[in-house]
């Protein structure tokens, strides 16, 4: 099985690229266009990361999950890995931690990373889940953790407890497929100090899934 990469970080849905007048004949359109893509990806694993705009956006959110749901109904494993940068800022205000960048990356210390977990973990997660399977019975929410999906050793010393992605198991996720379920993937890995997690860029997650 190949496996394929999609970055819907700031993209357009697929959903917003065509504005038919007539809305029947636009979507017969639209099929008849797609069907060589469809034989040629169907039974294709595409690993969607998901952040930026389009999960800040209610009605962008609702349109990139269409998409998705597109995707798996033609026959293509999806496997969602989302990030979460603004709301684990946002709870840390409000919990007076600092917050501070480096090199463009958050830096991770221990409380932060508590912080990191409950809101990619507790919240974006079970959100994410929550709206694809208001469609349907469709996803399935787990943490790169869970099964030692995604194990990460430590960056930078200056980054705490931001990980580097250096395993992928992906043995958890191909289960939840071949349940025809959606795997969404919070990205904090599994750590190789001892069992601790660290916070793993979904940028960095979805390249090494493909590997």
């Amino acid at each position: 099985t190949e496996i394929y990469t999609l970055s819907l970080h700031d993209a357009l849905p697929i959903s917003t690229l065509r504005r038919p007048s007539d809305a029947s004949q636009g979507k017969a359109e639209v099929l008849v266009e797609a069907l060589p893509w469809i034989n040629e990806w169907a039974g294709s694993t595409f690993v969607v990361k998901y952040g930026g705009s389009a999960m800040e956006d209610a009605t962008l959110r609702a349109k990139v999950i269409e998409d998705v749901l597109l995707l798996k109904l033609m026959g293509v494993h999806v496997v969602l890995v989302h990030g979460g940068g603004k709301d684990i800022s946002s709870l840390s205000d409000r919990l007076n931690l600092s917050v501070r960048f480096k090199d463009g990356l958050r830096v991770t210390d221990e409380d932060t990373m508590e912080v990191v977990q409950m809101v990619l973990v507790g919240k974006v997660n079970a959100e994410l889940v929550q709206a694809i399977n208001g469609y349907g019975n469709h996803a399935v929410g787990i943490s790169g953790a869970d099964g030692r999906t995604l194990r990460a050793c430590q960056l930078d010393p200056e980054l705490g407890r931001v990980g580097r992605v250096t395993e992928v198991n992906p043995d958890l996720a191909l289960k939840v497929l071949d349940d025809g379920y959606i795997p969404v993937i919070a990205g904090v890995g599994f750590g190789e100090d001892g069992g601790q997690r660290l916070r793993s860029e979904e940028r960095r997650v979805g390249k090494e899934c493909r590997s």
